[in-house]
Order: structure tokens, then C-alpha cells, then sequence
């Protein structure tokens, strides 16, 4: 499911196995966990979309900050095989520094 409204990578013509990145903050209240799979919310600030992923998140992955995930989009919603968290206080995704600069 997105959210809000349709990210550009869903409006992108991908071709079925293509592995793409993105890069947002992690949703206040989006993160679900079930067993070892993690449902959360990623954002720009402008537009959202659903990850899913499956494997043991890095230690600093929280609510409320930058990550960048690796994988595939899949009916709309982005399966991660990679999650990477923010490494230090001053590191922003460039997606969503520029995105935070432009509502300034």
C-alpha cells in the first residue's frame, strides 16, 4: 500500500527484478514487527511508501530517523534485503535533505 500520495519510483517503469534505492525517514508509528519480518513507513516529508524487510535491523534503525533501504518494489510496496541506518547526527538521505530545503 502507498500512502499519500504515489511516490515517483511507483511511477516509474522498472523492469521486474530491478534493484533500486531509497532513501527517507523512518514514519513516527510505523514500525510493526511480526517473527523476524518488520513492516515500516519511510518518508520525504512529501510522499510515503511501506517496506517491508525481513532480517535484523542495524542498531541505530529507530523511529524518526534517516535510513536508506535497498530492494525491490513489489505491488506497491518496497521489499528491502538491505536497511541502513543514519551513522552519525548530521548524516540525511540527499532525497530528503533536498526535500526538507525546498519547504524551507
Amino acid at each position: 500500500m502507498v500512502l499519500n500520495s504515489v511516490p515517483k519510483l511507483v511511477l516509474k517503469d522498472l523492469k521486474k527484478d530491478e534493484k533500486v534505492r531509497l532513501g527517507g525517514l523512518v514514519e513516527e508509528n510505523s514500525v510493526a514487527r511480526n517473527d523476524t519480518k518488520i513492516n515500516f513507513t519511510i518518508t520525504d516529508l512529501k510522499k510515503t511508501i511501506e517496506v517491508t524487510y525481513e532480517g535484523i535491523l542495524p542498531d541505530l534503525f529507530r523511529e524518526g530517523q534517516g535510513v536508506i533501504v535497498k530492494g525491490y518494489l513489489q505491488n506497491n510496496i518496497f521489499e528491502a534485503t538491505e536497511v541502513l541506518a543514519k551513522h552519525d547526527e548530521n548524516y540525511m538521505p540527499p532525497e530528503v535533505k533536498e526535500a526538507l530545503e525546498a519547504t524551507k
